[in-house]
């Protein structure tokens, strides 16, 4: 793969985008970047700081600036929160400056790997798997819309995913 191309990964929280966006990253020697750690890092506060503040409104404007931004640099793999995709501008911006992949991973093993993480504000509430279900409902459609390649994530390791990830990106050229 002469050409580094932009490699973004989108799917439901808990579906490993950032430990295999990591991998990804280190095995193409391609920098790795997570929208949502840049949030963090420009506003000096954690994500569930920002949705008691300015609320899931206030939120979606900042992380929709910071994916138009890093989604213009070139070589990279982004990790993306999952609720990004409700974006117009974030799927349009997506899908048009790089490789999209859907990590797709089913409601319980999201809810198995999210439970005890207290940093998920959309999680915080008495039932966390409806939530988790009732995201899915919404989202799984809209990460299915520009999705180049779809992957699941449910029973492999970050290794083999971001292998399979680069065989599947040959194929696509």
């Amino acid at each position: 793969m002469a050409e580094k191309r932009n490699i973004f990964l989108i799917g439901p929280m808990g579906a490993g985008k950032s430990t295999i966006g990591r991998q990804l990253a280190q095995m193409l020697n391609m920098d790795f970047m997570d929208s949502d750690s840049v949030i963090e890092e420009r506003a000096g506060a954690d994500i569930d700081w920002i949705f008691d503040v300015e609320g899931e409104a206030g939120f979606r404007k900042r992380e929709e600036r910071i994916i138009n931004e890093l989604t213009q640099g070139q070589g990279i793999v982004l990790s993306t929160g999952g609720g990004s995709v409700l974006s117009k501008d974030n799927r349009n911006f997506l899908s048009a400056r790089g490789i999209v992949v859907y990590l797709e991973t089913s409601v319980d093993k999201q809810f198995e790997r999210t439970q005890r993480d207290k940093k998920r504000p959309l999680l915080q509430t008495e039932d966390p798997r409806q939530v988790l279900e009732d995201l899915a409902k919404i989202r799984n459609p809209l990460y299915e819309e520009i999705a180049d390649i779809k992957l699941q994530t449910d029973e492999q390791s970050a290794k083999v995913v971001a292998t399979q990830i680069i065989d599947l990106m040959d194929n696509l050229q």
